[in-house]
This record gives structure tokens, C-alpha cells and sequence, in this order.
């Protein structure tokens, strides 16, 4: 088990604690990303900035090997006026760090300055912070900026916080730990008219009535019961008619969640499908739009066993469930999975008044408590992964 100097432990909670005061949502995460830059160079870390606007990556190297790992963390706040009166709480109105992000990078950081002062593994750790992880853009710009042609790492890993869960347990699983998550916008142009004469035109109303009872048809009836789980879920319905007025158009606005990209694609495909033949039955024209803005989180077999045991190494097996069940929440982290090997894990904040809240709650707060048994992790898992 990893002994961290008692210097080192309080630094992090002060560290978190000042992240939590001023947090940055977005791609505007600039005092962040000194913050981070200025003690990542203070340990004699390189450090690479504005990959993806202003993400940075650290790059600690040591011995002869070519290995390497790359570890994630990100930086972003949410748009939540934080409700809390403690003396840490938000200095900024209006953003919060109510997902505990603050708690994520400070983890890692915590695992930087003990790797550099150690230095007890051969090869490249790169030490990887990211903007923007809230709206699902800022791994993708990471990316395209060139991140993983850059910088050659082996493979990637990500960690997140987890309230409800005991602090310091450990939760993971091979395969989909978390779900896509996708919204569609349905247009549907009809005749509109008297509410008293509904011959004369066609009522988008109807319509789209049909349509959405037709979207439920998509998991219950086009999706494999046993292997893809998923849900389709109609949340406005938005028209321009009155109380004796038959609309003209009617929008359907909606969220989508699954596990694999192959149940991804047949449900925005027979989304589709069901819209079109309805609106052409009916007579009516329609738009549809479909974003994906979170890709299905997918570990990979070799690198989850990698995060097992260094999970069990550092926290103790009792405290690390290797097969947990998957969560319908979803995670920027899945398009850099998309790209290399890697493993996403679950970190639990607590199940009491100190850890328990749920995230994007205006009451939450990271535990301080686990910062320790999280760069714990990361610290045992490079020193696993390059011996």
C-alpha cells in the first residue's frame, strides 16, 4: 500500500478546496489550468498546454522503457449555483463544482507529486487534464488536437467519484460501464385549421401523438431484451396551436440511452423509420435530428484486470467490486476509449451527509476523505503498469 507524506495529504485538501472556491465551466477553465500547469512544473513535470483550447498534458519520464500510461482527469464546473455555506464553497455565482471534479484533478495531482519525488517506475507517465467534460466536447477536442498522436500512450485511464458508494470502494467492470447518451428533435409539419372542422387539415397533433407511442416500440420490439438495454425517452412536446385552434407544427424533443454503438445506430436508424412512415401515412412532412453527444463508456478486458489490481493493491480486495452493474449516466472519457485501450472506474465519495449527495446536487461536495485512497490508485497502477 502506497504511504503518502503527511505534507503531501494536507496540500490536497488544500488544493481541492481552492478549485472548489473558483471553478470554470466549459472550455473556460484558464485560472484552472494555471493552477494545475504552475504545480505539475513545479515538480519538474513537463507540461504541454491549450491541446483541445485548454486542456494540458503533464509528461513525467523515467528510466529507459518506451511504455507508457496516460492518466485523466477533468476540470470543468457545472452551471449550478451551489447552496452550500461551508468556507470552501463557490466564490463564483452561478458554477459550481458539483460533480467533484475539483476532487478528480486533485487526485491526480497528488499522484504527479508523489511519482516525481519517487520516480519508482520506468517509462512515460502522462498526466492528461481536460476542459469541458460536462457538455461531452472537451476529449473529443483533446483529440483532434492531436493528443494521441502527440503523445504515444499505451493506453488510457479515467476515474470519477461516486456518492452512494462506500468512500474508498472501488467499482468497475469489463465491457459497457456506462451508456451513450443522445437527444433527437422531431419536426412534424401539419395543415392546421378550426378546432371544429379537423378534416380540412392534418392535425400534427395526432400525428405525433402516434410517434411517440411509436418510439417505445424501438426498445420493446427492435432491441435485444437480454443483451441491449436501452431507453428512448419523449420529454416535450411543443406546439403552436390554441384552445380552438388545430396547430400547423408540433416538436418532439427527447433523450436516448444505451450501451453499445450497434444499439446506438439501430435506434437513431428505426427513429427514423417510425417517423417518416407515420408523417407519410398521416400526410404531414417532418424534420428529424439526431445528436449524440456521449458515446457508450467501454473498458476494455486487459486494462480493466490492470485496474482490478492495482484497485485491490491499494484500497484492499474487500473494498473493490470487479463486476458492478453498468450505469445509464454517460462519460466524456468514452471517446478517448474509442481511440485507445483503457479502463473508466467508479471511486466511491461516501454514503453519509459528507459523501452521500448526489451529483449535480447544489449540495454536494467531494470528500476530502478519499483523495488519498484515489492517487493512491493511480500512483500503485503506474507503478504496475511500468516496472
Amino acid at each position: 500500500m502506497i504511504e503518502f507524506d503527511s505534507n503531501l495529504i494536507a496540500a490536497m485538501t488544500e488544493w481541492r478546496r481552492h478549485l472548489h472556491r473558483f471553478p470554470e465551466c466549459g472550455f473556460d477553465v484558464h485560472q484552472t489550468a494555471d493552477f494545475i500547469a504552475e504545480k505539475l512544473a513545479s515538480w519538474g513535470i513537463e507540461v504541454v498546454r491549450n491541446i483541445g483550447q485548454t486542456g494540458l498534458v503533464g509528461i513525467l519520464r523515467n528510466g529507459n522503457s518506451c511504455a507508457s500510461i496516460g492518466l485523466r482527469a477533468d476540470m470543468d464546473a457545472l452551471h449550478v449555483q451551489e447552496m452550500n455555506t461551508f468556507d470552501h464553497c463557490s466564490r463564483h455565482q452561478g458554477r459550481m463544482h458539483a460533480c467533484g471534479h475539483d476532487g478528480h484533478s486533485t487526485m491526480l495531482l497528488g499522484a504527479a507529486c508523489h511519482l516525481a519525488q519517487h520516480r519508482n517506475f520506468d517509462g512515460t507517465v502522462y498526466f492528461i487534464f481536460q476542459p469541458d467534460e460536462e457538455h461531452g466536447c472537451g476529449a473529443q477536442a483533446m483529440i483532434d488536437d492531436g493528443l494521441f498522436e502527440r503523445f504515444e500512450i499505451d493506453a488510457v485511464y479515467g476515474l470519477h467519484n461516486l456518492p452512494g458508494l462506500p468512500a474508498g470502494h472501488f467499482a468497475v467492470r469489463p465491457g459497457s460501464l456506462m451508456a451513450s447518451e443522445s437527444s433527437f428533435e422531431i419536426r412534424i409539419k401539419g395543415v392546421g385549421g378550426h378546432a371544429a372542422m379537423p378534416h380540412t387539415g392534418v392535425d400534427p397533433i395526432v400525428v405525433g401523438s402516434q410517434v411517440i407511442l411509436g418510439l417505445q416500440t424501438i426498445v420493446s420490439r427492435n432491441l435485444s431484451a437480454i443483451h441491449e438495454t436501452a431507453v428512448v425517452s419523449a420529454t416535450e412536446f411543443i406546439t403552436n396551436g390554441t384552445v380552438n385552434v388545430i396547430p400547423s407544427d408540433v416538436v418532439i424533443k427527447g433523450d436516448c440511452r444505451c450501451f453499445t454503438e450497434d444499439s446506438l445506430a439501430r435506434i437513431e436508424q428505426r427513429m427514423e423509420q417510425i417517423v417518416g412512415g407515420i408523417c407519410q401515412a398521416a400526410g404531414a412532412q417532418y424534420e428529424f435530428e439526431f445528436i449524440n453527444t456521449f458515446y457508450p463508456t467501454v473498458n476494455s478486458a486487459e486494462e480493466t484486470q490492470h485496474a482490478v489490481e492495482a484497485a485491490q493493491q491499494a484500497l484492499g480486495a474487500e473494498r473493490v467490486n470487479p463486476s458492478c452493474d453498468p450505469f445509464t449516466i454517460s462519460e466524456d472519457f468514452s471517446s478517448m476509449l474509442r481511440v485507445k485501450p483503457g479502463c473508466y472506474a467508479l471511486l466511491g465519495n461516501g454514503i453519509d451527509s459528507v459523501g452521500g449527495c448526489a451529483l449535480h446536487n447544489p449540495k454536494y461536495d467531494f470528500n476530502d476523505d478519499i483523495l488519498q485512497s484515489g492517487a493512491a490508485y493511480w500512483v500503485t497502477l503506474v507503478q504496475n503498469q511500468l516496472q
